[in-house]
């Protein structure tokens, strides 16, 4: 089956000298061609602050989506058909691995599968990480947060321009991002096309157009065929906020979308996410890299976008052709998403798919096993008192395997979007993990330590908070409070404002 074929070969698709070379002046770009891209490898295109979009009154965002209702009455019932998508399911309790990986990050609180996209404002307010801010400047998140979750943040960015918007805490967005990801995300909506009928795609984020010009594909050059998953790069990419700057949201491409190349822009960088609670390593957290790893997956490779999986053209009972927005499953749609391309039957295929998962998922537990005995080595062997210099390549080694576990843990559906990446990432992450833990031995072994140490209990969620140090009582109460007090406000506000029609959904 060749969608399936594992295949390791390289990303020649991706050009990225172009884009880079004219941010270059013209004695730079001589030296850049006299070491074959060696220089240009070793910079840091990352915007400064003098940079970063400007406010421009020329970019109109309507972000109510209601507002569309009446005028496409058969994508908007398929869009609001994620609402059905109601299960909140906890991930750290189902792996306390989990929060042993993430200790000392707010992940390791609460992380649950992703759902529908009507949720996506409700389940940022709900979730652990974000604390409960009583005003606009507290609270443990900058404004950043909000950039993924819908379609009033490129109106803010419009309207505040990128420092304005990025600068601050997350709670100064409550009454303002309301509006969950929609219409305007990825359609110019205030245009003729659109008006038309016409698709008329556009992405309103500055710091994703900066992001598709470092890998040679800048937008508005795109077919329709790459705008339509590019769109889709707006929210399911890797990034990470650039502190140095306005704590503004970056994408880490400019040395290429595989996990070497952002582990290496990371590395050059000196970047940590945050500094680990028990081992003291200097990690990195992948957040959703679905874009990277279907573009080097065979359907990237073919041309098969995110829309013609997720988003297939459908008939309605009188026969009209729409495109449903409902963002499914392929195998729900399967006469019109998969059946497209693949002679085999839905079951067929279905069990390719399952084992795919599976051989995933076997080895992604394999590697959270090391790394979690791996965290808490490096503590007995501080404990024991090892200096910084003695743990420094076992810590990186950590950094480096944690990261490939979340490159692959992070993505949705990686195991369909190009499994044999995957396993590879993978199975890269156990060699690191090997080598921080033989590091760490010999560490051991030198302060006296007695081998295997005595790993603590973290069978269960609350055993694995405890351990942690994590009163998980504690930041569930004050959620609450948030909860019952902060966004009825934040609600009142927005309906003042005339940004929503209706409540945003409730908590869980």
């Amino acid at each position: 089956m060749n969608i399936f074929k594992r295949t390791f070969s390289s990303l020649a698709l991706l050009g990225f000298g172009l884009a880079m070379t004219q941010n270059l002046t013209a004695a730079e770009t001589s030296s850049v061609a006299a070491t074959d891209g060696k220089e240009m490898a070793a910079r840091h295109y990352a915007p400064t602050k003098e940079e970063l979009a400007k406010p421009n009154s020329d970019i109109k965002i309507q972000s109510v989506n209601e507002s569309f209702a009446k005028q496409y009455p058969l994508q908007y019932k398929s869009w609001k058909a994620t609402e059905n998508s109601t299960e909140v399911a906890p991930a750290v309790e189902a792996d306390p691995r989990m929060i042993v990986l993430w200790g000392g990050y707010a992940f390791a609180k609460e992380y649950n599968k992703p759902r529908g996209h009507f949720y996506a404002v409700t389940d940022v307010r709900n979730i652990l990480r974000t604390g409960a801010p009583m005003d606009a400047n507290s609270g443990p998140q900058p404004m950043a947060c909000w950039s993924c979750k819908g379609t009033d943040v490129p109106r803010l960015i419009a309207e505040w321009g990128e420092e304005g918007y990025f600068s601050g805490k997350w709670a100064k967005g409550g009454a303002e991002v309301v509006n969950s990801i929609g219409c305007a995300d990825c359609h110019d909506t205030a245009s003729q096309d659109f008006a038309a009928g016409k698709p008329a795609l556009r992405i309103a984020r500055p710091h994703v157009l900066r992001a598709l010009e470092a890998i040679d594909k800048e937008f508005d050059g795109l077919d329709r065929t790459d705008k339509r998953a590019a769109i889709c790069a707006n929210c399911h990419v890797e990034y990470y906020f650039d502190k140095n700057v306005a704590n503004n949201v970056v994408f880490p491409w400019y040395k290429g979308v595989d996990v070497d190349s952002i582990e290496k822009y990371y590395d050059e960088l000196e970047f940590k996410d945050w500094e680990h609670s028990i081992s003291k390593a200097p990690m990195l957290k992948a957040q959703h890299p679905d874009y990277e790893i279907w573009m080097q997956g065979t359907h990237g490779k073919n041309g098969v976008t995110c829309i013609d999986c997720h988003m297939p053209k459908v008939q309605d009972a009188s026969g009209k052709v729409y495109t449903d927005h409902q963002i499914g499953n392929p195998f729900d749609q399967f006469e019109s998403t998969c059946a497209k391309c693949h002679d085999q039957s839905k079951e067929t295929l279905q069990k390719v798919v399952a084992d795919h998962k599976k051989d995933i998922k076997d080895v992604m537990l394999k590697l959270e096993d090391q790394l979690v005995k791996a965290h808490f080595e490096a503590k007995a062997a501080w404990d024991a008192g090892a200096t910084k210099e003695e743990m420094q390549d076992a810590l990186q080694a950590i950094r480096h395997a944690q990261w490939r576990w979340d490159y692959s843990a992070a993505g949705h559906g990686s195991h369909m979007h190009a499994p044999d990446i995957t396993l590879k990432i993978i199975a890269s992450g156990l060699d690191r993990v090997a080598d921080a833990r033989q590091k760490l031995a010999v560490i051991l072994t030198k302060r006296g330590v007695q081998q295997p140490i005595a790993y603590p209990d973290i069978s269960t969620a609350e055993q694995a908070w405890k351990v942690m140090g994590i009163d998980i009582e504690k930041e569930r109460k004050a959620k609450a409070e948030f909860l019952n007090t902060v966004i009825p406000q934040w609600n009142k506000e927005a309906k003042e404002k005339g940004l929503i029609l209706n409540d945003i959904p409730p908590a869980k």
